[in-house]
């Protein structure tokens, strides 16, 4: 028998990548504790290697980004692409190597 190909496939984001969250209605579409969702919050927390209480903050919009990494797992456990939930966004800090500002004569 042959070797059994993973379901998912990892995207190496640059450094300074990160996710934020689409809305938290569109994750709280997937999550929770009544029929028809597709997992719980806790149950979520655990496959994503986070603490439950980063998930409860997300779907109460009180954070709205993540690393790519835990965004990847969070797709993952939900049984959809990560681009449904989240946006991928560059880093802010664009670092300036060897330059110097300009110095005028007076």
């Amino acid at each position: 028998m042959g070797a059994q190909e993973p379901m998912y496939t990892y995207r190496r984001w640059p450094k300074g990548t990160w996710m934020k969250l689409r809305t938290p209605d569109l994750l709280r579409a997937f999550v929770g504790p009544e029929p028809g969702k597709k997992m719980s919050a806790r149950r979520l927390a655990r496959y994503a290697d986070v603490h439950p209480s980063f998930i409860d903050h997300l779907l109460a919009g009180r954070r709205r980004s993540c690393e790519p990494r835990t965004a990847n797992h969070i797709a993952e456990a939900l049984e959809v692409p990560v681009e449904v939930l989240f946006e991928v966004h560059g880093s802010t800090n664009k670092q300036q190597t060897n330059k110097r500002k300009a110095v005028t004569a007076a």
